[in-house]
């Protein structure tokens, strides 16, 4: 199993499984499915205007922009990449920019259609991080999600009880993306077993908030940590 290992802007490392070329292969010849489909929708509309070249350059436009567009749109998915629970991320662990998606695209002639997808799998299979050539240029690399959806969905169920108490009052000032990065944390703690990763965040988190941790499990205080935010967060809608 390739992974990589991304330290994160609180200089917390996480590891992520990397999609592997049939994933990416499938995801693709599922993109393909997607845009013969939209051609031929198309081609029955315009099969009386042949001729009307700005008609075929109008709805051509989204095949041209297909995998930029979806990117942008759904987080660094395509709809092929989303049925095979992969992604594609900064190498800083951060969702990928504009730009990082932007140099992927333009570097897809060169790596799937000029070549008949030959540079880009050559490059895939041979980077550490497997990467094709628009991958390292731009700084990104793909990952898996599937594997993790079920874990993810667990963590974020907010709190049923009427009359839970809330150990940890000072976690209602920390954002959604710190929520998110603790879930990772988590995640990466039950699939590795390193606990070390935990306490490091536990830490992290008793200066931030100025609280102590009253648990001898650090994974116990993180799904407080929670607990405590997904509770208050809800009384506050």
């Amino acid at each position: 199993m390739a992974v990589i290992s991304i330290t994160t802007t609180q200089n917390i490392e996480l590891e992520y499984e990397l999609a592997g070329i049939g994933e990416r292969i499938v995801a693709t010849i599922i993109d393909i499915v997607i845009i013969l489909g939209y051609f031929i929708i198309i081609n029955v509309f315009g099969s009386l205007t042949y001729e009307n070249t700005l008609f075929w350059i109008i709805f051509g436009l989204p095949v041209t922009f297909y995998s930029l567009i979806s990117e942008l749109v759904l987080n660094g998915q395509t709809v092929g990449k989303k049925v095979m629970g992969i992604k594609v991320i900064s190498l800083n662990g951060n969702q990928a920019s504009f730009s990082q998606y932007l140099i992927r695209w333009m570097f897809r002639l060169a790596d799937l259609w000029d070549s008949f997808f030959i540079v880009g799998t050559i490059s895939i299979a041979t980077t550490a991080k497997h990467q094709r050539l628009g991958d390292l240029v731009a700084g990104t690399t793909l990952i898996r999600i599937k594997s993790r959806n079920t874990i993810e969905q667990t963590l974020y169920v907010p709190t049923a009880q009427t009359n839970y108490n809330v150990t940890y009052p000072e976690v209602i000032n920390l954002r959604d993306t710190d929520m998110q990065l603790i879930k990772e944390v988590i995640i990466n703690v039950r699939k590795s077993g390193n606990n070390m990763l935990a306490w490091q965040t536990t830490e992290k988190l008793e200066k931030l908030l100025h609280i102590k941790n009253q648990y001898d499990d650090p994974l116990n205080f993180l799904y407080v940590i929670l607990s405590d935010y997904n509770h208050l967060a809800a009384q506050e809608k």
